[in-house]
């Protein structure tokens, strides 16, 4: 059992209709057939999104998503129309929402990894190899690849698990000439990120993508390159064999798997909610990550 501990009734706007609410973005439909998607400051961990909200988490990663939709725009267009706030929404969803092109989505999560750890490390501690790709001997949690490689992945209802597959079963689906496609822009994309955060001090691990088709074109869509998309760690602390402190939300995983939660992830008890210092020192991770990568201080 996973999920909502407790789902949340979505706002009722004139204009919008309400399509969906996910472990973080709410989405809508304007009556030009635009979708608007609202970044809440929910939060998830372990396939649960919990009852505690991270303070300004949904505007961290909408502007941090702005920020790198625009320094990727020579490789792949995005889907943003405009970052105005629909007429009669709530003030609060200012800086946290996106007008955006309604897509024929991709049904795949396009992953790119360039350092070994999550599923990827498992996988590879059985066979050696990561959806299907082999990777040479030798290599441990945080360890960089010889190259990027794509691993993509299932999209997974909330409440489940995306699972990685190979690029042979996206081919089936997809076509060979979209999955070859997915594949080079997504490596390309990873690429152009990896370097500008690399310039930052900071090491872009693994990432996942979503795209979407407006006509034939490509179109990169949702969020990209967040702490909730990507792995980030301090270059200065970068030490292969051992789990790389993050620019994420550890310090949830952490507390959760913590005998003073009281919690069992193993059991089909919902988490509890999250005590202050946590949220405190989660929410400083997304501000801090945001303020290394575009140089700026958050307010």
């Amino acid at each position: 059992m996973s999920g909502f501990v407790e789902k949340p009734e979505p706002l009722q706007v004139p204009g919008l209709v309400h399509l969906h609410t996910g472990k973080v973005r709410d989405l809508y439909r304007n009556e030009a057939g635009d979708l608007v998607m609202v970044a809440s400051d929910r939060i998830s961990a372990y396939d649960w999104v919990l009852p505690t909200e991270i303070p300004d988490k949904g505007r961290v990663l909408t502007q941090l998503s702005l920020w790198w939709f625009e320094r990727l725009t020579d490789l792949v267009p995005n889907h943003v129309l405009s970052t105005e706030l629909p007429q009669g929404a709530p003030a609060e969803w200012a800086g946290r929402t996106l007008v955006c092109k309604s897509l024929r989505m991709a049904p795949v999560e396009c992953v790119a990894r360039g350092y070994l750890t999550g599923s990827g490390l498992a996988e590879y501690e059985q066979t050696r190899t990561v959806c299907g790709l082999a990777l040479p001997e030798g290599l441990s949690d945080g360890s960089e690849l010889p190259a990027p490689i794509f691993t993509p992945a299932t999209k997974a209802a909330v409440g489940d698990h995306d699972e990685n597959v190979s690029y042979e079963e996206v081919a089936h689906q997809v076509g060979s000439e979209t999955a070859a496609l997915l594949r080079r822009t997504t490596l390309a994309v990873y690429g152009r990120a990896r370097d500008i955060a690399r310039e930052r001090g900071i090491i872009l691990a693994d990432t996942k993508f979503e795209f979407g088709f407006d006509g034939d074109d490509l179109v990169l869509a949702d969020e990209v390159l967040t702490p909730d998309s990507s792995r980030f760690w301090p270059a200065d602390q970068w030490q292969p064999g051992r789990a790389q402190p993050s620019y994420d939300k550890q310090f949830v995983r952490d507390w959760l798997t913590s005998s003073a939660s009281g919690w069992d992830r193993r059991s089909e008890q919902p988490p509890p909610p999250l005590p202050q210092e946590v949220v405190s020192a989660t929410r400083a991770k997304y501000v801090e990550a945001f303020e290394l990568l575009t140089g700026t201080t958050w307010s």
